[in-house]
């Protein structure tokens, strides 16, 4: 279905081995009540992809699209957001303004003047920032995101619309993060940011428990199509590994142990697979130069890899042609899936696996295999899609 190009994979030894609860149940119910409650929730749509399961000789592929979440184009609504919301509910309670605030009073326009004075921040690629953003105009509150300077303009100007600030920072996303974590400390601003860091975990805790609703919602909908299918795999972008973790927990909660959970990252942005190759955190230095802007990071979350180190079962890396390529198999087939750069790397990681016998092998990919797949976001810069669906082969 899509050209062969090079892969990497790395199986993780040290999957299966026990380790810290890093996002505890109790709290995933929390974040999933809150969310569920604001206007506009529905769940994204579990597409069957029975073509690309045909092409792969697997039993089964679904596609969890998140390109219409709450109409802000990625799953990273479901994190940014919540984040800002418990932040500013806890700093209400602890400056004496109110013991028990809840969402839909702020967005109803209660403590605005006490609100106007709190000021959230993160850095961003361009979706958790629109997250934050989003959050920081529905409860009432300042907020200034900071980029790095290959963010695209209609990315800076999606944010932008929600009344954020933007600050463009020289270097990478983790020179962005840098910034934003030293102007914030200055300020007294808080960082709201999808990445932990020894220090900082409770916030990025929060962004992560709001990514398992998109996972509860594909264990439902899968259970829901068959009335007993579980996944057997999983392929899930991984960036900082925010994302990754949120989805491993949560199929483990659902569905065991026994989901086979690949992470996939951009081949020039792989700090995941690097981290795994030496045993512990590592960064991965330079510009980062992916056309996948959501994954173009150099240094895994803290929370993130407590939970991967342990849990993936491999990782995968993927070229930015063949992101190209699966952006361009979904806006051909029909019905149309629109998926972003960002979108696509773990569709385009099952493809060139199967293609191997030996990877096949070593993935137990096999004629029983049910595969899911979450297509992280939709065209969050319509020009860039364009460009990269029309551009010729």
């Amino acid at each position: 279905m899509i050209p062969d190009r090079p892969a990497r994979l790395l199986l993780n030894r040290r999957h299966g081995t026990p380790g810290v609860v890093v996002l505890p149940d109790g709290s995933f119910r929390r974040a999933k009540a809150e969310i569920t409650s604001w206007p506009g929730y529905a769940p994204t749509p579990l597409l069957k992809l029975e073509d690309v399961a045909a092409a792969a000789r697997v039993a089964a592929v679904y596609y969890k699209d998140e390109g219409g979440r709450f109409g802000l184009g990625s799953f990273k609504a479901l994190g940014g957001a919540y984040a800002v919301a418990r932040l500013l509910v806890s700093e209400l309670a602890r400056r004496g303004v109110a013991n028990a605030a809840t969402t839909a009073e702020l967005a109803g326009g209660a403590h605005r003047d006490a609100l106007r004075g709190i000021t959230v921040t993160c850095a961003t690629d361009g979706n958790h920032g629109r997250s934050v953003a989003w959050g920081a105009e529905r409860f009432g509150c300042r907020c200034v995101i900071f980029v790095h300077e290959t963010v695209s303009q209609g990315r800076r100007d999606a944010i932008a619309k929600y009344g954020a600030e933007i600050r463009v920072v020289p270097g990478n996303y983790d020179d962005a993060v840098r910034e934003a974590a030293r102007t914030a400390e200055a300020e007294n601003w808080f960082v709201v940011s999808d990445t932990s860091y020894e220090g900082y975990t409770e916030i990025p805790r929060d962004v992560m428990q709001g990514y398992r609703v998109m996972v509860d919602e594909a264990a439902d909908q899968m259970e829901g199509q068959s009335g007993k299918d579980s996944p057997t795999h999983a392929f899930i972008q991984g960036g900082v590994g925010g994302v990754a973790a949120a989805v491993a927990i949560q199929l483990r909660a659902r569905f065991g142990p026994d989901v086979k959970v690949i992470v996939v990252e951009p081949e020039k942005a792989a700090c995941l697979l690097a981290s795994a190759e030496a045993g512990e955190p590592a960064t991965v230095a330079g510009d980062l130069d992916t056309l996948m802007a959501g994954l173009a990071c150099g240094e895994p979350s803290l929370l993130a890899w407590q939970e991967l180190e342990r849990s993936a079962f491999a990782f995968m890396t993927v070229s930015d042609d063949s992101a190209v390529d699966c952006m361009r198999l979904l806006a051909r087939r029909s019905p149309k899936i629109i998926a972003g750069e960002s979108a696509v790397a773990g569709l385009a990681a099952l493809l060139l696996a199967v293609r191997e016998p030996m990877t096949r092998m070593l993935l137990g990919l096999g004629p029983d295999s049910r595969v899911l797949l979450f297509g992280t976001e939709g065209a969050t810069d319509p020009d860039v899609y364009a460009r990269l669906i029309d551009q010729s082969d």
